[in-house]
């Protein structure tokens, strides 16, 4: 898959989803466009340090959901190749590629919306923006290779994708994250409002609460 193209909503129909659900939407290696709604850059007034705060500590604690469930997604495939369990396997294939085309894809779709659109077109954040969109087009191509793959090679592909998304989440956590709070003119709790692939269902529920809406 050539990865300086823009990977549009139908060529992820026709080659990385063939089997899963079908999403549509840019996975890019290019910058956010400028005509993506960027709900940071609205009134710098509005911001407000406990719901900063508290959209921080959400997208964190879920990036780390994420990633334990991933970590034991892997391990049960990678265990049941180890020990030749040809049924174990074929199980545990299926359901780590439902979750990544179920839960990773559509929270990396989600994170080139808002959350990237403010922060890739400030000169802070632009090379980092581009390096982690360049992460989601490695993402599509690894779980289109996985979804043919088995035995040892499915492992390793497992594997490839876990590693990825560590150190993906890592440079949002440690980077992408505290640039947008520290942003004057950006607001992560506005970036990730009604999002549950950035920040669960949890928070999402619990935001419509606190604001005596429904969501």
């Amino acid at each position: 898959m050539d990865g300086s193209a823009p990977l549009n909503g139908e060529s992820l129909k026709t080659e990385s989803l063939k089997t899963g659900p079908q999403i549509t939407g840019p996975l890019s290696t290019g910058p956010p466009s400028a005509d993506v709604p960027n709900r940071e850059s609205g009134n710098a007034a509005a911001r407000d340090a406990g719901g900063e705060a508290s959209a921080l500590e959400a997208v964190e604690k879920h990036h780390d959901s994420m990633l334990k469930r991933l970590d034991a997604l892997v391990s049960v495939l990678t265990h049941a190749v180890k020990a030749g369990n040809a049924v174990a396997e074929h199980d545990a294939h299926g359901v780590l590629l439902e979750w990544c085309e179920t839960e990773l894809l559509p929270h990396a779709l989600a994170e080139e919306g808002p959350l990237y659109g403010g922060v890739g077109r400030g000169p802070e954040g632009r090379l980092l923006v581009a390096a982690l969109l360049a992460e989601h087009q490695a993402f599509v191509g690894l779980i289109e290779e996985l979804r043919g793959a088995n035995g040892v090679d499915a492992a390793v592909t497992a594997g490839a994708i876990r590693n990825i998304f560590a150190g993906h989440l890592d440079k949002e956590n440690r980077l992408l994250l505290p640039l947008i709070v520290a942003s004057p003119g950006l607001s992560l709790a506005q970036a990730v409002e009604g999002l549950s692939e950035l920040v669960g269902e949890a928070h999402v529920h619990q935001s419509g609460a606190g604001r005596g809406g429904s969501v």
